[in-house]
């Protein structure tokens, strides 16, 4: 008799090929499924073109314009800057002369990837998807292994379906309880990578489970797995249950009819065996997570809004204490200063962590009745086309709109200043992307992470606040 599995390692069994390694450490996994984009995959296309290679199973793929177009509000798809305009030239070249399906940038779904995959009904329980972005772990919310690759690896996966792939330790994260008013999906991911470090789930696939796991929507699911990497995890899953099936029912690309029925019987199998092996165990309480924010330059770098800047001499290590001391530096703070009296000069909701329809709803009960302070400047960008309609239809637009926030069409945008959606040197901002590194949302800006309620909160008050103060 086998021993119990967890769900991970029920995912990779199931997608072996080959064994490369006596142990079976290392093997040849199977891919169902990867979306492109036109940053993270021309050098792959450019080394199938120069060995004479073809895609294999193109239909398995979907191309995505996200990285680096604009978001005015106006959509077109003329780009200023030059070198942008050749990948998304270059992508369009490849997608069309390899046969693959492609959202440009004037395409109705067009959207950041790792939201319009799911939105469509492409990621399923059970499947693997590997492809050019860290974040691709999003796809875990539906009990799919998602993990991003390199360069080599894209190209390998286009000609064979197959990646060569060293196999995870799995490590569960239980979250139990019932999250107090206030606090979301983004809170208890900020609040287990500061227990844990950046460095805490390296070489780990997460699963997350409890009883706070089963009470949130699949948004709220992919919001934690989307960011479980920046713990250092290349894997995150939590098992599929009614409410997966229940987004999934009726989707554009989901299947359909018997095929439906019998993937919904499959997908009610797929979760960890009683007394399955974990190589580490993490307790969160959902009733101790207060709503979170970064003061540093690392998403490890966190704390409760309505805590205080660390001093650098009380960390642990004389390592920590130097990251720390130059995180402070950089970010012009003062240990010991209140966070919730860190003045902002921008907001920015969006990104493939939180520019779904809940987080723009989110948000808009927040700004519903309320102005952005003075000397803010505050966007909006949903992350798909599809989002962008859905939000109009209820009139989120309008709240938006009328709160002094632009409403700005869909990409990656200010999350990683690929585009023309960058901070000024010594601009702060709010925001409800995934990191906070030096120059990551522009050259010498000062990010600082939360929910989008959060964001909404500080656009409005001018400074870091805790978004249960605005509540009626």
């Amino acid at each position: 008799m086998s021993p119990p599995r967890t769900l991970y390692d029920k995912l990779v069994d199931d997608h072996t090929v080959a064994r490369l390694d006596e142990d079976g450490a290392t093997v040849l996994l199977y891919i169902d499924r990867s979306v492109l984009n036109e940053y993270t995959s021309p050098q792959a296309f450019t080394g199938l073109r120069d060995a004479g290679r073809k895609v294999w199973r193109p239909e398995r793929l979907l191309g995505v314009v996200d990285h680096v177009n604009g978001t005015a509000p106006v959509r077109t798809d003329q780009m200023l800057d030059a070198g942008g305009a050749g990948q998304v030239a270059y992508f369009g070249r490849n997608c069309r002369d390899f046969g693959i399906e492609l959202f440009d940038i004037l395409h109705p779904n067009q959207g950041i990837e790792h939201v319009v995959a799911p939105e469509l009904g492409l990621i399923l329980p059970g499947m693997v998807v590997a492809a050019g972005d860290s974040h691709t772990t999003t796809y875990g919310a539906f009990g799919a292994l998602g993990f991003g690759i390199g360069t080599s690896d894209i190209e390998h996966m286009l000609a064979t379906a197959t990646v060569v792939y060293r196999r995870l330790k799995p490590m569960k994260v239980e979250v139990t309880g019932r999250l107090p008013a206030g606090v979301t999906a983004k809170d208890v991911v900020m609040a287990l990578i500061s227990r844990i470090g950046a460095d805490g789930a390296t070489g780990c696939a997460i699963e997350f489970c409890g009883d706070t796991m089963e009470a949130l929507s699949v948004e709220g699911r992919m919001t934690l797995c989307n960011m479980a990497v920046e713990c250092g995890a290349r894997g995150a899953l939590a098992a599929p249950d009614e409410r997966v099936i229940t987004y999934l029912s009726g989707l554009p690309r989901a299947p359909k009819g018997a095929m439906w029925d019998a993937a919904v019987a499959a997908w009610r199998g797929l979760k960890p065996d009683p007394g399955a092996v974990y190589a580490r165990h993490e307790v969160l309480r959902a009733e101790e997570i207060e709503p979170m924010v970064t003061w540093g330059t690392s998403p490890d770098q966190a704390a409760s809004v309505l805590g205080r800047v660390p001093d650098p001499a009380a960390e642990a290590t004389p390592s920590r204490r130097r990251d720390a001391a130059r995180a402070l530096e950089y970010m012009g703070l003062e240990p010991g200063a209140r966070l919730e009296s860190v003045r902002i000069d921008r907001a920015f909701i969006g990104s493939c962590t939180n520019a779904r329809i809940e987080d723009l709803r989110d948000a808009a009960a927040v700004l519903r009745g309320r102005r952005v302070a003075e000397g803010v400047r505050a966007m909006v960008v949903p992350g798909s086309t599809s989002v962008r309609r859905q939000a109009e239809v209820e009139g989120l637009d309008q709240v938006f709109i009328a709160a002094g926030f632009e409403w700005r069409q869909s990409g990656c945008s200010m999350c990683l200043a690929m585009n023309d959606d960058v901070l000024a040197p010594g601009e702060r901002c709010a925001s409800s992307t995934n990191r906070n590194f030096e120059g990551r949302q522009g050259a010498g800006g000062r990010t600082h992470l939360m929910s989008p309620a959060m964001v909404a909160a500080a656009a409005v008050r001018g400074r870091l606040t805790d978004v249960r103060r605005m509540e009626d």
